[in-house]
This record gives C-alpha cells, sequence and structure tokens, in this order.
C-alpha cells in the first residue's frame, strides 16, 4: 500500500481547476490546442495526486495517462477534448453565477475529470487506480479505443466521468452508435437545355434518403436520422454528386447487424446513378448488466441515487462490450451538452467527488480480498 497526503474536497479548488481546462480551449482534430489542453490536464493531475503523469501522443492528439501504482483495480475514463471551436470562450467565457458553472466544456466533460481527480486525493491509498484521458472521444476515439481497451482489460472496472443524465442519474446503459456517408455520383447537365442528359445526384439522395430512415425502430429504439446533405453547384446546373450523412442509434448487437446490412444493400433508383456507402455502428451497445453490480455500490454510498439508460455513446460502450463492468455518468451533474447553455451544478460537485472516491475504495478492497483468497 502506498501512502500519500489527503486533503479535504473543496469546491473553490476544483472550480479553480475547472477554470483552467475551460480556458485551454481542446477542440477535437486542433493539434496544437489539444496538446496545451493535455499538458493542462497531466499538470493538475500531478499537483492534486503526484506522480507522473504521462502524455500518450497519436494522430489525433495527446492522451493523458496517470496510475497509481501497484495492480491494477480501476479505470477512470474521460477525454480533453470538446466539440467547440477555438474562439467559442470569447464569446462565451467561464464563469460562476447562481449555483451554475458555464464555459465550453463544463459539463462534457472537463467537470467531471476535476471532480475525480478531486475525490481521489481525499484517498490515503491511490494505487490501483489509473487515469486515462483521451483526446478524440467526440470524433469516434479511432486513436484510442486500442488503448482504453487495453487499460479496462488491465483494470477490471471502469468508470466513466461523463455528464450526469438528467436529475443527476447514472448513465447505466447507452445505446450503440455510428455514423454513415452516402456518396451520390451523377451526370451533370444544363438544367434549362437538356435536363434529361443528367443524371440527378439531388433526386437520386432524395430517394436515398427516404430509404434510410424508414430502417428506424424507435419501437426497439433504433433510430436512423439523415443529418447533413451537400448536393449542387449552380442553380442552372443538374446536380452530379451529392453526399448524404445519417447518424444512427441502436439498442442492441441484432439491430447493429440489421443497419449495417441494410446501408450495404443500398442501390441507386435512377438508372446510371451510382452510390457508395461508407461507415458502420463503430460503438457498440453498452447494456445495463454491464453496469449493474458498479451500480449498487454507488446506491449503498448514495442510497438515492438512479440509474437510467441513455441514447449517446461514450468509450463506456467500448469497455461494456469486452464484458468489463463499466458505469458511467459519474462526472458532472448539469446538462447542455455541446450547447450555447452548458452549465455545471456547483453544489453537487463535492458529492460527486466523494462518490467517485467511494467507488474507487470499494473496489480496491474487492481486489485486496481476492489476492487473501
Amino acid at each position: 500500500m502506498t501512502t500519500h497526503k489527503t486533503v479535504q474536497v473543496r469546491v473553490d479548488a476544483m472550480l479553480e481547476d475547472l477554470r483552467t481546462l475551460v480556458e485551454t480551449e481542446s477542440p477535437s482534430r486542433d493539434l496544437d490546442a489539444l496538446t496545451a489542453s493535455a499538458k493542462a490536464v497531466a499538470a493538475i493531475l500531478e499537483n492534486r495526486l503526484g506522480g507522473r503523469a504521462v502524455l500518450v501522443e497519436s494522430a489525433a492528439g495527446p492522451h493523458v495517462h496517470w496510475a497509481g501504482g501497484g495492480d491494477p483495480a480501476v479505470l477512470i475514463l474521460g477525454h480533453h477534448d470538446t466539440v467547440f471551436p477555438l474562439g467559442t470562450l470569447e464569446r462565451r467565457p467561464f464563469g460562476v453565477e447562481g449555483g451554475h458553472a458555464t464555459g465550453p466544456g463544463v459539463f462534457d466533460m472537463l467537470g467531471g475529470l476535476v471532480q475525480a481527480v478531486h475525490g481521489l486525493a481525499t484517498l490515503d491509498d491511490r494505487s490501483g487506480v489509473e487515469i486515462l484521458v483521451t483526446a478524440d472521444e467526440e470524433v469516434g476515439s479511432g486513436s484510442s479505443r486500442a488503448l482504453l481497451e487495453e487499460r479496462a482489460l488491465a483494470c477490471g472496472a471502469v468508470l466513466v466521468l461523463e455528464g450526469a443524465a438528467d436529475g443527476g442519474a447514472l448513465k447505466t446503459g447507452r445505446k450503440g452508435c455510428g455514423t454513415f456517408q452516402i456518396s451520390i455520383a451523377g451526370r451533370a447537365s444544363h438544367a434549362g437545355l437538356e435536363p434529361a442528359a443528367g443524371v440527378n445526384a439531388l433526386i437520386e439522395a432524395a430517394r436515398q434518403v427516404l430509404d434510410v430512415a424508414a430502417l428506424s425502430r424507435p419501437d426497439i429504439g433504433t433510430t436512423v436520422t439523415p443529418t447533413v446533405a451537400s448536393v449542387g453547384t449552380l442553380d442552372n446546373v443538374v446536380p452530379a454528386e451529392a453526399t448524404v450523412i445519417v447518424d444512427v442509434r441502436v439498442e442492441s448487437a441484432g439491430e447493429k447487424e440489421r443497419i449495417e446490412s441494410a446501408f450495404a444493400a443500398l442501390a441507386p433508383h435512377l438508372d446510371e446513378a451510382q452510390i457508395t456507402v461508407q461507415g458502420a455502428v463503430s460503438r457498440p451497445p453498452m447494456p445495463e448488466s454491464a453496469s449493474a453490480e458498479l451500480l449498487a455500490v454507488a446506491q449503498q454510498l448514495l442510497p438515492d441515487l438512479e440509474g437510467k439508460a441513455v441514447g449517446g455513446g461514450s468509450d463506456g460502450n467500448f469497455t461494456a462490450a469486452l464484458g468489463v463492468p463499466t458505469l458511467d455518468g459519474l462526472g458532472a451533474v448539469g446538462g447542455g451538452a455541446h450547447a450555447d447553455h452548458e452549465y455545471l451544478v456547483v453544489d453537487a460537485m463535492a458529492e460527486r467527488a466523494h462518490l467517485v472516491a467511494g467507488l474507487v475504495n470499494a473496489l480496491q478492497n474487492k481486489e485486496q480480498k481476492n489476492e487473501k483468497r
């Protein structure tokens, strides 16, 4: 057992660290910004917990990994990239007013990171604890997936610091999610002189939109939602190219297979039109069974705590799919993820920090009991 100097959870200190992270803007895919953000995360980890935080370089930006030593027992998982472009901070600066902290990324998910770190700082023993803060969760976790899966399997339990569900509930299940792109090739012609000589990519796109929208099965949790379309060049030209982006959410592996097969089977409606489909349901569903054991522990610590299945995906989808017990939504209580009204409830920060600490302590004790057997 390695002992550390422990501290009390102080909301003012958490807000100080939260301000630092929010004011270090970190849009996904901006490597310079993400490098600065990763260094800020690492500095907070080292300052509050001791030890060394390692920057793991990747094509998507640096991930941050910290380990408390000893045999791995629990992985605390988060991300430091946000959906907000550089300059958002100038328009929407960090602030605290009326019991809410606001600013880009406070709820998704910088507040959760800060709470976890300050919760861990209250523990005498931090052995067996690992923290992984990735740089690409908002854009699919392509560069971090192998690393987070490796550490999840090594640790055997995962606590995900994404923001809480409505009312502060933990997230006990998540839909699988993915993005598909339908690319359509037609043929241009003059819309007035020779409209019939062209192959209208816009008409083909419209037909494809109707086809894929019909794949939705909301009664069983499957949504197929066309979200972005790009087509046309000039108002007097039959469009030769079009693209359609489609968001997909599913609750079961069977629906994942059905949807992927349906997209692969899409065929053009217009003679001479060609279509190409890319994409997949890249995040597998997170079944509620994956969180049951850890939720029970959390409810021993906070009896009024509820769990909810939600539609959005997180890196917890990947760890749960491996069979690793995973509990999500342990981060900030608040709302407005990805929106201008994003906020964090300040009065809930200390309780959530202590909840993370209590869960970690329970998992450490479980690991120690297993070692004695």
